[in-house]
């Protein structure tokens, strides 16, 4: 069957400028960064597990990116690093190095990458941070819940203009 079960094997209508309308739609990391910001709290990998931990609890974040001495990411230390290694080695592990403990090979992603494609890769690699890198430079990080909230917050807006047009209409 031709176009699948869904569809009568037909291809879409396209109207002029519809293509650059959907490509203008499409939420971008780079649309995220503009509104969260673009700071990234960094460690070294040779500094304390215990330094690293009150980073994130002075910033209340998740992650830390991991930069080697030439500001090069490297990995990236999680709360999750954090606590699997409590659990398999109990507080000791505040004594580690950084590195012995951070997540690599790092996952990144591009300031032109679609939002909901970053989301499903998070989801399918199991992180839940990303550092955002262009030209080998480090631009910023996202989370997965700054990406669910970019999303929530464009499908809130989305609603209240069809609320609008609908009152307009009625």
């Amino acid at each position: 069957m031709v176009g699948g079960p869904l569809t009568s094997g037909r291809r879409a209508r396209q109207f002029p400028g519809q293509s650059a309308r959907l490509r203008e739609a499409a939420m971008l990391i780079s649309d995220v960064l503009r509104t969260k910001g673009h700071k990234v709290v960094r460690i070294h990998p040779a500094d304390s597990v215990e330094l690293a931990v009150r980073k994130l609890a002075e910033h209340r974040i998740g992650a830390l990116v991991v930069e080697d001495r030439w500001m090069k990411p490297v990995g990236i230390f999680s709360e999750r690093d954090f606590i699997n290694a409590m659990a398999r080695d109990g507080a000791a592990v505040l004594g580690f190095e950084v590195q012995h403990l951070m997540s690599t090979p790092m996952l990144s992603c591009r300031s032109s990458d679609r939002v909901d494609a970053m989301l499903a890769r998070m989801t399918i690699a199991r992180v839940r941070h990303l550092p955002v890198i262009e030209d080998n430079d480090l631009k910023g990080i996202v989370s997965i819940g700054d990406l669910v909230k970019h999303r929530l917050d464009a499908k809130e807006l989305e609603a209240s203009v069809l609320l609008d047009l609908s009152r307009i209409r009625a």
